[in-house]
């Protein structure tokens, strides 16, 4: 399973998972149906599926333009989307531990709410020791950084949080959006003395300096470096002088949205 990276709009990411063998491919949250559909042409993919995390209108926003070319693809998204009828074509509802086989690989589907009450992700496992997991998390967690409290609370993002943390350290992290840059500046401001972070905010400066994108993200990292998901950390607790991870959570997540 090929995985490739489409920018659309200001800062949003489409997912494309192909196999040019079957000259196939799954279209994750496109948003922008004419930058997916630009692309499956030009390699001459047929469209099979499309993949959504959530209803927000930068993430739906091409199903049916991409439906009108290729209208038996089927379109997958959270079983409360579907009872909320917020996914333009979906065909089938997904909820936590259903599976989905693509190109080879299966998809572990986890419910994580907060951003929004439907919210789910898609978790590619790796296929071998040595390979790489794969995690498409739509706003959920983003690198550096993690979603806003759309429609959830505090208390289930956190969770959710803790959920996605507890998946390998060697999973690839593919966000939606490129907010690494701001998300980091932030990061330090809480992190002052962590030197993981103050190296990834160098890397991260050049790539965006040279506009390169900074997605995927590795999961080891985020452990490492992102305050959301270190809210039961002494260092973040000590920020916010409070010992209570879902407390601080709240705390970080209110000032991030004033940053």
């Amino acid at each position: 399973m090929e995985i490739i990276r489409l920018p659309a709009f200001h800062d949003n990411y489409i997912f494309i998972l192909g196999d040019r063998s079957v000259g196939q491919a799954v279209a994750v949250d496109p948003g922008d149906g004419k930058v997916a559909l630009t692309y499956l042409q030009q390699e001459n993919l047929q469209l099979t599926a499309i993949l959504i995390t959530h209803h927000h209108h930068d993430h739906i926003g091409g199903n049916r333009q991409l439906l009108a070319h290729f209208p038996d693809a089927k379109v997958y998204a959270s079983e409360h989307d579907w009872h909320q009828g917020r996914i333009p074509g979906q065909t089938d509802r997904l909820k936590e531990g259903d599976h989905l086989e693509i190109f080879g690989r299966t998809a572990e589907i986890m419910f994580v709410p907060g951003h929004t009450q439907g919210h789910i992700v898609y978790y590619f496992p790796p296929i071998a020791p040595d390979a790489m997991g794969d995690l498409f998390c739509g706003d959920t967690l983003f690198a550096g950084g993690c979603g806003r409290l759309l429609e959830g609370n505090p208390s289930q993002m956190w969770r959710s949080l803790q959920r996605i943390r507890a998946l390998p350290d060697q999973t690839n992290i593919w966000c939606a959006h490129e907010y690494t840059l701001t998300n980091l500046r932030f990061a330090l401001g809480l992190q002052t003395k962590n030197p993981q972070l103050q190296e990834r905010f160098q890397r991260v400066q050049i790539l965006r300096n040279q506009n390169q994108p900074t997605i995927p993200s590795l999961l080891s990292l985020e452990k490492q470096t992102n305050p959301f998901l270190r809210c039961d950390c002494p260092e973040i607790q000590a920020v916010i002088n409070h010992p209570d991870p879902e407390r601080v959570f709240s705390k970080l997540r209110g000032k991030r949205d004033l940053f």
